[in-house]
């Protein structure tokens, strides 16, 4: 096996944690699609993919290790908002856990010497620099529109807005 049995573990815990966000998106997805904003949702959807992929290259990378993969409990994600924002505000917080995560990953991958497990996180870091900021983005829209004026969201995400920084969205 080419990493440590700690990291091992820990990798199988992100695994979990990565298809624990996609589920989570699954269900914020749902909750747009219930409110008659099928442009939220489709985007929501997109990210539950997008996590769920995450996952894989997690179990693709333990498979070339010749690590163990034991997939965690996954808890039941939240299901119920009392609004937009606060769908919005909740997959910003899986971001931000999401990103301490795999920083805490690094941080063993350091401590451990393990080369081959910080280059494969190296990707990690860069995707959720884009998934904080785009999300952050996303809830400062969505605040500002408030509720009556989720249309104009809709209309922006409908019309292929653009991600952080000005930069292209990966519907484009």
């Amino acid at each position: 096996m080419l990493i440590s049995k700690t990291m091992n573990a820990r990798l199988n815990e992100q695994v979990g944690n990565e298809l624990g966000a996609s589920m989570q998106y699954v269900q914020i997805a749902t909750y747009f699609d219930g409110e008659g904003l099928p442009m939220l949702a489709r985007h929501f959807y997109k990210q539950a993919e997008e996590e769920r992929e995450h996952a894989m290259k997690f179990v693709r990378f333990l498979n070339d290790a010749s690590a163990e993969l034991q997939i965690p409990a996954i808890p039941a994600p939240q299901h119920r908002f009392k609004s937009a924002e606060e769908a919005v505000e909740n997959s910003l917080g899986w971001e931000m856990t999401v990103t301490k995560q795999i920083n805490g990953l690094m941080d063993l991958a350091i401590k451990d010497n393990d080369h081959i497990t910080k280059q494969f996180l190296d990707w990690f870091l860069e995707e959720q620099l884009e998934e904080v900021s785009s999300m952050d983005t996303l809830l400062r829209m969505v605040r500002r529109a408030g509720e009556s004026g989720l249309l104009f969201v809709e209309s922006y995400l409908g019309q292929g807005g653009h991600g952080a920084h000005g930069t292209p969205s990966d519907d484009d």
